[in-house]
């Protein structure tokens, strides 16, 4: 098979192994070839080996695209994430150590079968949105050298956008996982605070730092987050998977609403420096979010750009100076130019003005949730405008601020959000929109993003592979070629591991289904344990005596991968009908009776999830 043209959406790499069109060590021979030719845009610190990329292929080879998730997929880390045996930089040579583990995230990552294709530049110790301020060189926009391609995430950006990778990670302090997503025409998504765990990252600020997410598709970064958003009881700054599940389930109880109501702001807050272009996108994807279902309100957007500008202006900065308190103490010299400008005054910061800050930051967030409380999500632009190379060098301090704008104020308010992209403008570069929320809300915005994305005929990257396109049945949003209404589509209750983020719930994703609600069961079931495993599984039965309400999911597929899945079903588990606590009938998982005999009855629990937990 010709790989030139090869799409490496996570999908589509799982079909072509499916089909055995490549194979793992195929693929990434292929992929360090490309990379190769592309060493003029400063992607990579670190590119692997094969030597290297020898046992992360190994680790896999008894198992399929069944068994993981992630079975073979490439991606990229940026270099001031850790992976196992291979320098982190930090993109600060003199800096350098080696890892003797791999981060938090990147671990489960590879334990789901992904394979580390190296590690980014950035710009140095994350400090910056432009991807210039690295010694490793400028990293270049994707789609024009001439330009810039944002920071500080720069070549985990550019590694996905040209196609050398179907994911990577960044980190998000002040935008560096947004910003050069709308620079390269990318997903980018900033979870929530805590949700990754920062463990085995350079920090820049610590209590504000977060790993992200460089996606082609909002499907494809939704399934790394549900396979990284693991609480991690090694960093103290982490916050649990299921708290953030039970805050989504409470706002909204589906992933996507047939109608939503978001916000946008007043134009006299608007700003596009200058790049009239940029400015006709935005108010196009004003229009265009309407068109998808929204009701559109202009607000009052001063809360949160006073918020932004206590980042810089305030005594945030000195958090960075903590961070590499030691280094630059002690070898001020080896930071870049710029990077130092920035970082080393922040050291006659004082406690006072830390306490002032943060009582004024505590106002802002009290005006700024009250506004969220009323809307699904804000969206703004991403960035106003992106400079050239050479601009940006003219004017590095002034025109980085510029591209922080509309993403400063992000995780000092504790949002969660999401860069998607919205248009090219007639420069030919990338713009691209943001859609951001309370905290936790996280799934809900990558539903929108979807929708949104995907109404647009846009291309994935700098490829020239379109994104896939959508057709909306009854509350969420299903992918497909050939399905256009519900009578093609077929629902599934499930309760256990094929719920969303547990080990067996890609066997629905990969079959394009889609999360229809969160809910329970009648008050008529008992929940198992079963015996056996890995994975455990449980089982649920039907007791009109002694039955209790069990948590479930409903998923809906298209009903051509119907046969496939139920394939995959192994006895005691059959397919029978559940009644839902609102007295609807769906088919989904039930269990036969011999089961119980060697089970350990979990019904107090009151779901599987809740199970979990205990053991």
């Amino acid at each position: 098979m010709n790989l030139d043209n090869l799409s490496l959406h996570i999908n589509s790499v799982k079909q072509h192994y499916q089909n055995g069109d490549f194979t793992p060590l195929e693929l990434m021979q292929h992929l360090l070839n490309k990379a190769q030719q592309l060493q003029d845009y400063n992607i990579w610190i670190h590119l692997m080996s094969e030597q290297e990329l020898m046992p992360y292929i190994e680790a896999i080879k008894d198992y399929g695209p069944d068994d993981l998730p992630l079975y073979g997929v490439p991606f990229a880390i940026k270099d001031n994430i850790d992976l196992a045996r291979v320098p982190t930089t930090a993109a600060c040579g003199p800096y350098a150590y080696t890892a003797e583990k791999s981060a938090f995230v990147v671990q489960k990552l590879v334990d789901a079968g992904a394979i580390p294709l190296g590690k980014t530049n950035l710009d140095q110790f994350a400090t910056g949105l432009v991807g210039t301020r690295s010694p490793y060189g400028a990293c270049k926009n994707a789609f024009n050298p001439d330009y810039i391609s944002g920071g500080s995430s720069s070549g985990s950006a550019v590694a996905l956008a040209k196609g050398l990778v179907s994911f990577s990670l960044g980190t998000d302090t002040a935008g560096s996982g947004r910003v050069p997503a709308a620079f390269n025409n990318l997903i980018g998504l900033k979870p929530s605070k805590g949700l990754l765990s920062t463990s085995g990252v350079v920090p820049a600020c610590r209590s504000l730092d977060c790993v992200s997410i460089f996606s082609l598709t909002a499907d494809d970064a939704n399934t790394i987050l549900n396979i990284t958003a693991i609480e991690d009881e090694a960093d103290a700054y982490s916050r649990t998977k299921a708290i953030a599940e039970t805050n989504s389930q409470a706002q909204h109880g589906r992933t996507i609403q047939p109608r939503f109501r978001f916000a946008y702001p007043k134009a006299q807050y608007l700003q596009f420096f200058g790049n009239s272009s940029a400015e006709r996108l935005f108010y196009q994807s004003v229009e265009r979010m309407t068109t998808i279902g929204g009701e559109a309100v202009e607000i009052d957007f001063e809360p949160f750009l006073q918020a932004a500008r206590l980042l810089y202006e305030g005594p945030w900065v000195a958090e960075r100076y903590a961070a590499i308190e030691s280094f630059i103490q002690s070898q001020p010299d080896a930071l870049y130019p710029v990077t130092r400008q920035i970082i080393e005054p922040a050291k006659e910061a004082k406690a006072i003005d830390v306490f002032k800050s943060l009582y004024q930051l505590q106002a802002y967030k009290k005006c700024a949730d009250a506004v969220m409380s009323q809307y699904d999500f804000v969206l703004t632009p991403t960035a106003g405008t992106i400079y050239t190379l050479a601009e940006l060098e003219a004017e590095p301090v002034l025109f980085n601020s510029n591209l922080g704008y509309y993403t400063n104020f992000m995780n000092l308010l504790d949002f969660a959000a999401v860069a998607v992209p919205a248009g090219i403008l007639q420069s030919g570069l990338p713009f691209g929109v943001t859609l951001f929320a309370q905290a936790f809300m996280d799934e809900s915005l990558l539903g929108f993003a979807r929708s949104f994305h995907e109404s647009q005929d846009l291309h994935l990257g700098a490829s020239s592979v379109s994104v896939p396109k959508i057709h909306s049945v009854k509350n969420t949003e299903v992918r497909s070629t050939k399905v256009d209404d519900s009578s093609n589509m077929v629902r599934i209750v499930v309760c256990g591991a094929h719920m969303q983020s547990l080990p067996l719930n890609h066997q629905l994703t990969d079959r394009q289904a889609r999360l229809i609600a969160r809910t329970t069961t009648s008050p008529n079931y008992r929940l198992y344990a079963l015996a056996g495993g890995p994975p455990k599984r449980p089982g649920l039965m039907r007791d009109e005596q002694f039955g209790a309400s069990i948590e479930v999911e409903v998923w809906e597929m298209p009903t051509q991968q119907l046969g496939s899945f139920l394939t995959l079903v192994p006895p005691p588990l059959g397919i029978g009908t559940v009644e839902l606590q609102d007295g609807t009938a769906e088919k989904g998982f039930i269990c036969e009776h011999y089961a119980i005999a060697e089970a350990q009855d979990v019904t107090q629990f009151g779901g599987w999830r809740a199970y979990l937990e205990t053991i």
